[in-house]
């Protein structure tokens, strides 16, 4: 009796050690991406007044929460009786933010200022609107990404147990969350912990002055950096997703740096699926 408890005690150290080693190996696999989804994230999460902030971050990240609750299983049971759906799933999300990515870019340079003119000016009611619906976006995008992040997790324990498997891609998925948005937090919230060590301080010139002051100027011009490597970064998962899964395409534009094909590749799917989205939206208002 006291062997077999103890065996299966052995049986779950080593199942958890397996896990450690495959959940490293995923991760690193998934660093990539998870850049892209913190940078994504942070734009996502931005431009919202300071006290909005946080609840907005907390809705993001409640949505992400349950992307992951929705992929899991279904990112097992597809891999098990359906793997051939997997990459048409991917490259169905690569055209979203191939989308999003090229919507950004117009918005910058055709509608961003109207657009944050009329929240700021808008009625109570418009502000809620505006920021349900770009809480509804992010959580869309974080859809995406949270399919590629877990598929590739989920690629890198296949010959593993089941067990393993779910160990593995859940601990990845799970880190995609807390700490993606964990990390989010921490920047929208830079500037109050720079007032707090502003108002601590003692001196015209401390060391604690200074870092606030850096931490209050700084958050505008690190939001604006993250609003702009979120964009790219949705053109460069697009475009990875169609140049690693298309030979053909991959084959065209080997003569290229991989960055810049996957950037471009992004781009020109962008800008296919920008007009047909307008055109969309003027038929859709019109009747």
């Amino acid at each position: 009796m006291a062997a077999g408890f103890f065996a299966v005690f052995d049986d779950i150290a080593v199942l958890l050690d397996d896990a450690a080693v495959m959940a490293k190996i995923a991760t690193k696999k998934t660093a990539g991406v998870l850049g892209d989804d913190l940078a994504v994230g942070a734009e996502k999460a931005s431009g919202y007044p300071p006290s909005r902030e946080l609840p907005v971050l907390w809705a993001i990240s409640k949505g992400s929460f349950i992307n992951k609750l929705i992929i899991l299983p279904a990112a097992f049971i597809l891999s098990a009786f359906a793997p051939w759906s997997i990459i048409p799933i991917l490259m169905l999300g690569g055209l979203y933010l191939a989308f999003e990515g090229a919507e950004k870019i117009y918005e910058y340079f055709f509608s961003h200022e109207k657009t944050i003119h009329k929240v700021i000016e808008g009625s109570e009611d418009d502000i809620a609107k505006y920021e349900e619906k770009k809480v509804k976006s992010a959580i869309l995008t974080d859809f995406i990404l949270s399919i590629e992040i877990i598929i590739i997790a989920l690629g890198t324990v296949l010959e593993q147990s089941l067990a393993v498997q779910i160990i593995v891609v859940s601990f990845v998925a799970m880190l995609a969350t807390i700490g993606v948005y964990g990390i989010v937090a921490l920047i929208v919230r830079m500037d109050d912990v720079g007032y707090k060590l502003i108002d601590i301080s003692k001196e015209k010139w401390s060391m604690l002055k200074i870092i606030g002051e850096a931490l209050v100027k700084g958050l505008p011009l690190v939001i604006k950096l993250l609003s702009i490597v979120g964009t790219i970064a949705m053109l460069l998962v697009a475009g990875g997703i169609y140049v690693h899964n298309l030979s053909w395409l991959h084959e065209l534009l080997h003569f290229m740096p991989v960055i810049i094909g996957e950037l471009l590749t992004g781009m020109v799917l962008g800008l296919i699926v920008l007009p047909i989205e307008k055109l969309f939206v003027v038929i859709k208002n019109k009747f």
